[in-house]
């Protein structure tokens, strides 16, 4: 549970992009789509920052070093990284590419949280163990209060969802439901 959201708290969506999207999940992606909207619709009323993240890792260093599970070799659309339309961009959101699993890593993300003065994050996307988590545990490194939205998250499978959200998000933040985390953005001091 959500016991309360900082002041400066950003939305972090994560990897919300057609090619991921698309992917065999293991929730409904509509729903987490539409839970995904709510909590930027209500980042935007309150005016606050909304980080929309995609992923490009074509070419990136990390896909070519020694490990037994290669990466799943797809042919990725033109259209690939584009965010979903769902999405509502604004003027003034903050969009990062990352080319590695979390959002942190050589993005400039933490900087310009910084020059915000932000504090808390609420973490949102897909897939839970690979791009949520990641974010989430580069966020906790650099001490950001962090909120999840459980229900506005998914993954490729449903064990790697599980564990993370069972035994390592309790770890580093709240978990919550998206209408929750909205009643708390909206009493916030």
């Amino acid at each position: 549970m959500v016991t309360v959201l900082d002041k400066q708290t950003a939305l972090v969506l994560i990897d919300l992009q057609k090619g991921v999207v698309n992917l065999p999940l293991a929730h409904p992606v509509e729903n987490v789509i539409s839970n995904a909207v709510k909590l930027t619709n209500a980042f935007h009323k309150a005016g606050l920052p909304v980080v929309i993240v995609n992923v490009d890792s074509t070419n990136a260093a990390w896909t070519k070093t020694r490990k037994d599970a290669k990466p799943v070799n797809r042919s990725m659309s033109e259209d690939w990284t584009q965010i979903i339309p769902q999405i509502q961009q604004q003027l003034g959101d903050i969009l990062i590419t990352k080319h590695t699993w979390g959002a942190f890593h050589e993005t400039g993300l933490h900087h310009t949280l910084q020059q915000r003065h932000i504090t808390g994050i609420v973490l949102a996307g897909i897939a839970t163990s690979i791009g949520v988590e990641s974010t989430a545990r580069q966020a906790s490194e650099l001490a950001y209060n962090i909120a999840f939205a459980q229900d506005a998250m998914t993954d490729m499978f449903a064990e790697a969802h599980e564990k993370s959200v069972q035994y390592i998000f309790p770890r580093i933040g709240e978990l919550d439901h998206t209408d929750a985390i909205i009643e708390k953005l909206q009493g916030r001091e």
